[in-house]
């Protein structure tokens, strides 16, 4: 399958368009509307709460951005809702409202952070982000696509159709956790289970894009999308490769 061009014709905003020194925090729904705002897309994270519920939000743990400590996944998406972020007013908000909010303003990417400790709780996060991204599709004609550094759960969302892209995020060995197996951790950096996954896409570490399976890829049809980038030259450099950037820190043009 062919990743549309309105994934490819605008820069995707990492975590949303954030800048913490003007109090706009990383996947906030300000961070999102200063994104589709400028004209960006909008890369995003969802961890699962402890109902179930696909939540906007990066890191496993609340240390890094907000005032709890703890799991992501111990806490209610009720009671997340009522978590700040980063001292300011926004909230950890549920996927299902940041794309409510956003309509089809602008194409937003989806990545399904891999819940390692417990393959039930992946399973689960897995399928309530397919059916929040269907009714999202069909509700509001929102262009989403969903991707994840775990094959399988790109494996589990082929129910999603063919209007919903699919992807694989990858990089070096380094970029995986330490406590999977070195073979599969070389596997996955290699994107061995691509055709497997019956990705679309991927998003690679854009310090390694000149890796050959990279360019096998790209010979195939795949598009190829990179994280993360954090200055022009840094943009210069991937777009010989990439077909398209996720950056933050800076504006590119």
């Amino acid at each position: 399958m062919t990743l549309p061009r309105t994934f490819l014709d605008r820069p995707l905003a990492h975590r949303g368009l954030h800048d913490l020194s003007a109090g706009v925090v990383e996947n906030s729904m300000a961070a999102f509307e200063a994104a589709a705002e400028a004209g960006y897309g909008i890369e995003l994270d969802v961890q699962i709460s402890a109902d179930g519920v696909p939540v906007v939000f990066h890191d496993h743990t609340l240390d890094r951005v907000t005032d709890r400590t703890g799991p992501v996944n111990a806490l209610t998406a009720e009671t997340l809702g009522k978590t700040r972020l980063a001292g300011s007013d926004d909230t950890i908000l549920t996927l299902e409202q940041v794309l409510d909010r956003l309509g089809n303003r602008t194409p937003v990417v989806v990545e399904i952070k891999d819940q390692s400790d417990s393959a039930l709780a992946g399973a689960a996060l897995d399928q309530e982000t397919g059916r929040v991204l269907r009714a999202a599709r069909d509700r509001h004609g929102s262009d989403v696509a969903v991707m994840s550094f775990n094959p399988q759960y790109i494996v589990g969302l082929s129910w999603l159709g063919e209007d919903i892209p699919r992807g694989i995020t990858s990089g070096t060995i380094d970029d995986y956790a330490t406590d999977l197996p070195e073979q599969v951790r070389r596997d996955l950096a290699a994107n061995l289970y691509y055709e497997a996954a019956g990705a679309w896409f991927v998003s690679h570490n854009h310090r390694d894009l000149a890796n050959p399976r990279i360019a096998e890829l790209k010979a195939k049809g795949a598009a190829i999308l990179c994280w993360t980038v954090r200055n022009a030259s840094e943009a210069k450099t991937a777009l010989r490769i990439a077909d398209n950037i996720t950056f933050e820190g800076f504006r590119p043009a």
